[in-house]
């Protein structure tokens, strides 16, 4: 049987002519199981895109929005390199149609730092020749504000659903809904706040370009400074001021030179005093702590590894959550195992596999201090075999057991508060 348009989809068709040239952006319809029914976008683009949408974790936010029947505001969904989506849906006929807005970029991409951010999804020749493709659509795809890509959402979704949504219903992807009475922080909920303000800065010293998982937790474990007052838009503001002064700080406790950290977190402050929406502060924090925490990446990136080398230890730190193999290293770079096992060892001083375990134990220690998840856990969470084998990594390199470490940082902590 043929799929028959929808009146909404009709009204989709129509309504994208009335979006400019130079914003214009793909619409693509899903249905509830996650299957592509159609799209507006090129069939020569078409499966590269699905494909990046899926790849950066569209597929378990589609089903979670499917789920989640009590939610009627369009979801706006970020990824790891920038590019962004926005998620919507009709009702019609007894069945559920999901419609996905995108993708877009709030900022004009970068190829290089694409090309970094795309390494932990490259896992075989086909991967790689997936990326190659992907990097050639980035440069057609459309650079919108926050602010204008809000606006053609709450419309689409409107047209959709017969709603009169404002411009501010779209809801941000991995951030909680607000509560319409404020609970009472208590001195647990505060240590919490400050081992993650810890994890965060952390990664700002160190330029660990793998900041995604404590970027989120934090994120869930507080909002910001805590100001009671009319405006919640100065409030966001204030929060992010104070967050850019103690990025910039962290970034140069980690080496960044003061005449660069300075002015740059200046800019950052005063692009959020003139945002007039709070979507774009959402975005303008996350584009401000990224770019910290890669220009720092790059000073600790030693200037005697050769591409190739600091190619695939940005693969590690990219992937602490699986198994790597120095073969895999190997296909990444296209050597051979034996010469780039060698040529490693020649650079960094260290085997492919040493430099693994120092790795993850350096990412053990930042989950002992700012987190409760158990020794198990964090062996589980970092690939490890078995969690005797964590425990031995981790005394060889630290001098101590995880348990013991984390008593003294527990301690540490204790003394701050």
């Amino acid at each position: 049987m043929d799929y028959q348009l929808t009146r909404s989809e009709q009204n989709l068709i129509l309504l994208q002519d009335l979006i400019p040239e130079n914003e214009k952006f793909y619409l693509w319809c899903y249905g509830s199981g996650g299957r592509l029914i159609s799209s507006t976008c090129p069939e020569e683009d078409r499966t590269i895109l699905d494909r990046a949408f899926r790849l950066f974790g569209g597929d378990e936010k589609l089903l979670q929005y499917v789920s989640d029947v009590q939610n009627f505001r369009p979801l706006s969904i970020g990824s790891p390199i920038g590019m962004q989506w926005a998620l919507t849906y009709e009702s019609e006929r007894n069945r559920r149609l999901l419609f996905l807005i995108g993708p877009i970029f709030y900022d004009t991409p970068q190829t290089g730092r694409l090309k970094g951010s795309l390494q932990a999804y490259i896992h075989s020749g086909q991967d790689l020749a997936w990326a190659q493709d992907f990097l050639k659509t980035v440069p057609g795809l459309p650079v919108l504000s926050y602010a204008i890509f809000s606006r053609y959402v709450t419309m689409i979704h409107n047209s959709l659903t017969g709603q009169r949504l404002g411009l501010d219903s779209l809801r941000i992807s991995g951030l909680p809904e607000p509560s319409g009475d404020a609970a009472p922080v208590t001195a647990r909920d505060r240590i919490q706040i400050y081992r993650a303000e810890h994890a965060l800065l952390q990664m700002v010293r160190d330029g660990d370009i793998n900041y995604q998982p404590v970027l989120l937790r934090s994120s869930l474990l507080s909002s910001g400074v805590p100001i009671q007052g009319r405006d919640p838009l100065r409030q966001m503001k204030t929060s992010i001021i104070v967050f850019t002064s103690l990025v910039s700080r962290a970034a140069m406790e980690g080496g960044l030179s003061p005449e660069i950290a300075y002015p740059v977190g200046d800019a950052y402050i005063q692009t959020a005093e003139d945002c007039r929406d709070s979507g774009e502060l959402t975005a303008l924090a996350g584009a401000m702590y990224h770019d910290f925490i890669y220009r720092v990446h790059h000073l600790h990136s030693n200037p005697n590894y050769s591409h190739t080398i600091q190619k695939c230890c940005d693969y590690i730190e990219l992937s602490l959550d699986r198994k790597i193999r120095a073969e895999d290293l190997a296909s990444l770079v296209g050597y051979s195992e034996y010469y780039l096992t060698e040529k490693f060892r020649n650079e960094t001083g260290m085997s492919v596999s040493g430099y693994i375990r120092q790795a993850k134990i350096n990412r053990a220690r930042i989950l002992l201090e700012t987190t409760d998840l158990s020794v198990h856990e964090i062996a589980d969470r970092l690939a490890f075999n078995t969690p005797n084998y964590f425990i031995q990594c981790f005394r060889d390199l630290e001098g101590t057991s995880p348990a013991q470490y984390r008593k003294k940082a527990s301690e540490k902590t204790g003394n701050r508060q």
